[in-house]
């Protein structure tokens, strides 16, 4: 392994980092007070299989890092320590990974432009900078473009690299030899990758991962030295006060109840760290012991950009107002596609399941599950419960218990309206998850079998034979006259195989999302719409309801477990107002024709028989009285 010295010296740390950058703030000044020697290139598949050889069998995964002379790829934070430990003892000298701060001062070389080429990159060190969808192969091999001035190569792209630290925020304050923080969630990767856009390959730019995660796009680099002796900082701790009191829930199913429409998203009264972007959507919520109401949703720019981080927002127990918005979740430079939270009442637990991207396409994620025993004031360690990077993971507002306590995860099995949706099912309380179905294939059409629900974005419920039932938007059946309706999925091997049939509803589309959950006093709720106001406007869309034409979102109850449904009824007091459903939605009226008529929705039903529906911005309140009621 090829080393090269870095010599001692000073200098200017981060950004004026702006929007999703500004992790890279305040810039502050660093002294790296020992020479180092750092490996001139990434770690190869031939230098780091003398480790490990059995890691020959992740050559070529998905097209990527074939050769001898190519990055290695694949390896968690923990394989890199291990290659260095290992190094260590082979040749009797102390090898590690770099320091975030040792790793940025290498990589500038003494300058402060964009990159240490100047302000852009030469071609040979951009590939396939763009956005991608799916895995775009490239070669990986070392030292083809031209070395910075220390003479060492790919600190702009080819693969992220591990460093040390654990990721937090700068300090303004003059550090020698820093080591980042004593704990964390999230270590520090630098450098950016392949498939990655040139803005995350600056020299600033800073990305983690959760340590044990391990993909295509990152790898290691190594150096020699003594361990830096510097006080590791304290992690910056960001609390709100949550009451651990068991609420006393009142039952209110006595009469009917629909309460006045509040707004759940509330934008943050000052600046916050991590930036509140104007796209919010995809929520989910879960009611908690405490009485209190728990809502999380993705904020970003763009729905494939890295920038996405999953926001929360709390409705404490006696409040008529949800608190402002606040950073709940996000994995940094990384897309966070789909979300779930489901408050488990026998285990006592919240589950918090979401989607980490490797890159931020959203097609392609791992699941991360989290856990809270203290209604949501605080959460373990994200957990890798599903790790491979991979269709069927974008996690969807759903999550179940069924009879035999196995809980059920519904996930999009691709972005398009016609790929499908997948279950992941835990039969160990959340310890480990399988996908039922991940071989099975399989064309939707009426009377067939395969492998997924039809329809992206499903509700799934379990009828009292054990059977599963779902609702999906795509993969439309025609029913026997030719009408056009929402695809029905049955399964009755616990998601190993599905059976498609047309239903009864008109379909959904695009900025659309159905529930269908059951109640606590026993019926199956579906929540959908009546059309979609782009493909069928003004009077060529919606629904007769009683004999009258109405449009937007409805609920109709099976009483007996999906084999009929009873009258459908608009969510909606018949009261004029003018509503901003957010996201795809936008403005609307609501009146006793008119309910809001897009917007992703996502359900839960608290102990006193509310049935709380929030849209992508929107939070509805009535119970199955109302919905019976004429």
């Amino acid at each position: 392994m090829e080393m090269q010295n870095i010599p001692a010296g000073s200098f200017y740390m981060g950004s004026n980092g702006l929007g999703e950058n500004f992790d890279e703030k305040p810039i502050h000044k660093v002294h790296i007070s020992k020479s180092i020697e750092m490996s001139v290139t990434e770690v190869t598949n031939a230098q780091y299989e003398q480790f490990d050889p059995s890691h020959k069998n992740l050559r070529g995964k998905y097209g990527f890092s074939t050769s001898d002379n190519e990055a290695v790829v694949f390896v968690s934070w923990f394989d890199a320590v291990a290659f260095c430990d290992w190094l260590s003892k082979k040749e009797g000298k102390l090898y590690r990974l770099p320091t975030e701060a040792e790793w940025e001062y290498a990589c500038r070389a003494r300058t402060y432009s964009n990159f240490s080429t100047g302000d852009k990159l030469p071609k040979t060190a951009l590939k396939n900078a763009e956005k991608h969808e799916s895995f775009l192969p490239v070669s990986l091999e070392v030292a083809t473009s031209t070395p910075n001035a220390f003479g060492l190569y790919d600190m702009h792209g080819n693969v992220e690299e591990w460093c040390s630290d654990w990721y937090g925020p700068y300090v303004a304050d003059t550090q020698t030899d820093p080591v980042g923080y004593s704990s964390g969630e999230f270590r520090v990767t630098r450098g950016g990758s392949h498939g990655t856009l040139p803005n995350f390959l600056r020299t600033a730019n800073r990305m983690a991962m959760l340590p044990e995660d391990k993909h295509f796009m990152t790898g290691f680099r190594v150096v020699q030295g003594e361990n830096t002796s510097s006080a590791y900082l304290k992690p910056e701790q960001n609390k709100t006060s949550v009451k651990q009191n068991k609420h006393n829930w009142k039952k209110l199913n006595s009469q009917p109840v629909f309460m006045e429409p509040i707004e759940y998203i509330r934008q943050p009264e000052c600046p916050t760290q991590t930036p509140f972007y104007m796209h919010n959507h995809c929520p989910a919520i879960t009611w908690c012991p405490n009485g209190d109401l728990l809502a999380i949703w993705f904020s970003t720019d763009s729905e494939f950009g890295r920038e996405m981080a999953i926001w929360g927002s709390r409705l404490r127990a006696g409040k008529k107002q949800w608190d402002n918005a606040s950073l709940f979740y996000k994995v940094p430079d990384r897309n966070m596609t789909g979300s779930s939270l489901f408050y488990d009442r026998d285990e006592n637990v919240i589950y918090h399941m979401n989607g980490v991207e490797a890159a931020g396409w959203w097609r392609n994620l791992a699941i991360v599950m989290r856990k809270s025993f203290d209604n949501g004031a605080t959460w373990t360690k994200g957990n890798l419960v599903v790790p491979e990077h991979t269709l069927r993971n974008q996690v969807i507002a759903g999550m179940f218990k069924t009879k035999e306590g196995y809980l059920v995860q519904p996930c999009d099995a691709g972005p398009n309206n016609n790929e499908g949706t997948a279950i992941h099912v835990s039969k160990d309380n959340g310890r480990t998850w399988e996908d039922p179905a991940a071989d099975k294939q399989g064309i939707i059409e009426a009377g067939k079998t395969g492998g997924t629900i039809a329809g992206i974005h499903a509700g799934v419920v379990q009828l009292k034979d054990g059977s599963l039932l779902a609702f999906g938007r795509g993969n439309d059946l025609k029913n026997e006259k030719g009408e056009v309706r929402m695809p029905m999925s049955i399964s009755n091997d616990m998601g190993k195989t599905w059976t498609y049939s047309a239903s009864e509803f008109s379909p959904v589309s695009g900025g659309q999302r159905l529930v269908l959950m059951r109640l606590q006093e026993g019926q199956i709720m579906l929540v959908s719409f009546t059309h979609h106001p782009l493909r069928s406007p003004g009077e060529k869309g919606g629904m007769y309801i009683d004999g009258v034409k109405k449009y937007g979102i409805y609920t109709t109850v099976s009483y007996d477990e999906g084999k009929t449904w009873s009258k459908r009824k608009l969510i909606t007091d018949g009261k004029y107002r003018f509503m901003d459903g957010g996201a795809w939605t936008g403005n609307f009226e609501m009146d006793e024709h008119h309910a809001e008529p897009r917007g992703y929705f996502a359900c839960t039903q608290s102990p006193d028989g509310i049935i709380h529906l929030i849209s992508s911005k929107n939070h509805y309140r009535f119970n199955l009285k109302w919905i019976e009621s004429k």
